[in-house]
């Protein structure tokens, strides 16, 4: 990592940000399904929306858009 790079979660980024996923902490089916969206380690993400509340999140991963609860956005660690 260089000095530029900061590690953060999915929630930190602002929008029309792009970062690269370094660590998923989730388990089990949301894990799986997580991955099954192409959401996986090295990937880079960009955060398209979130909602006033903070409460949803929309990224794109590769040409797929995903919506996330914040619960979920917060497992996910990366690096901008």
């Amino acid at each position: 990592m260089t000095e530029h790079e900061i590690m953060t979660l999915l929630t930190a980024c602002t929008r029309g940000g792009k970062a690269t996923v370094v660590r998923i902490n989730a388990t089990g089916a949301l894990k799986q399904r997580l991955i099954s969206f192409g959401l996986m380690k090295g990937v880079e993400v960009q955060m398209l929306e979130c909602s006033a509340t903070k409460s949803t999140y929309e990224i794109k991963v590769g040409n797929v858009r995903l919506a996330l609860r914040r619960e979920e956005a917060e497992l996910i660690e990366v690096k901008v």
